[in-house]
């Protein structure tokens, strides 16, 4: 089969384009750095020419809640339109745990794609997922403030991007199904915990504050609202097991 993949050069991205050529799957990869402006539409519908299903895993940096409906509005519609022009029939796109209930923030973008998605008439599939490990580390990476590196108080049971990608060809692969259930990691962990260990593990130097943020996202982070419910499904790797694998690499 054939496939786009949104964003695939991101986190999720390119291992969901590594795990869509392991098997032998056609890839095109649909980002700025291979000429592709997701935001203006510019070059979509020649890209998808011959495509089967286009995986969306594009994301944006900005936490307004403004900024990111502006995105992820753009991105979804763009992505749509050119599908249909084109002919790809399958759309799946990843979206986040809480995001629909949350509605705040970054969320509120995630919100506004998939109601988008599941507006659009088209066959889709939808993917929430909890925080990849790789949230810790990008956490992490922050500047620190006057020797402090701040991290919000959130309840988080964070998945392996690896996994995510392998599960976003499988669907990608078969037949549309509307929301599929949550995906997330094996256990509950406190982010503030998570980007210790990932500080000690590289050398980071500064001490770890849990700030509590105000408004709904903080609510949501600090009352488990992104947290997985019964039916979700649960990844293999712990965050430790990610760890372990971080710090070889760094030898």
């Amino acid at each position: 089969m054939r496939f786009a993949i949104a964003g695939g050069t991101g986190t999720v991205g390119h291992l969901v384009v590594e795990a869509a050529r392991r098997p032998g799957h056609d890839t095109v990869v649909l980002s700025r750095a291979t000429g592709v402006d997701l935001v203006t539409g510019d070059a979509l519908v020649e890209r998808l020419d011959g495509v089967d299903a286009v995986i969306d895993t594009s994301s944006t940096s900005t936490l307004n809640a403004r900024a990111s409906v502006a995105f992820f509005t753009a991105v979804t519609r763009n992505l749509l339109e050119a599908e249909q022009v084109a002919g790809a029939a399958h759309h799946v796109a990843l979206s986040i745990v809480g995001a629909d209930e949350t509605a705040a923030g970054y969320y509120a973008g995630k919100a506004a794609q998939e109601r988008l998605v599941a507006e659009s008439g088209r066959g889709w599939t939808l993917l929430r997922t909890t925080q990849f490990h790789e949230f810790a580390a990008q956490t992490a990476g922050r500047s620190p403030v006057l020797g402090l590196r701040l991290v919000p108080a959130m309840r988080s049971q964070p998945v392996a991007a690896a996994e995510v990608a392998d599960e976003l060809v499988r669907l990608a692969a078969g037949a549309p199904q509307g929301l599929v259930p949550d995906l997330a990691g094996p256990a509950e962990e406190r982010m503030a915990d998570l980007v210790a260990r990932y500080a000690e593990a590289v050398g980071l130097r500064g001490r770890i504050v849990e700030v509590p943020l105000p408004g709904a996202t903080g609510k949501a982070m600090r009352g488990g609202a992104l947290l997985p419910g019964p039916t979700a499904r649960l990844g293999v790797q712990t965050f430790g097991e990610w760890l372990d694998g971080v710090a070889r690499g760094r030898r």
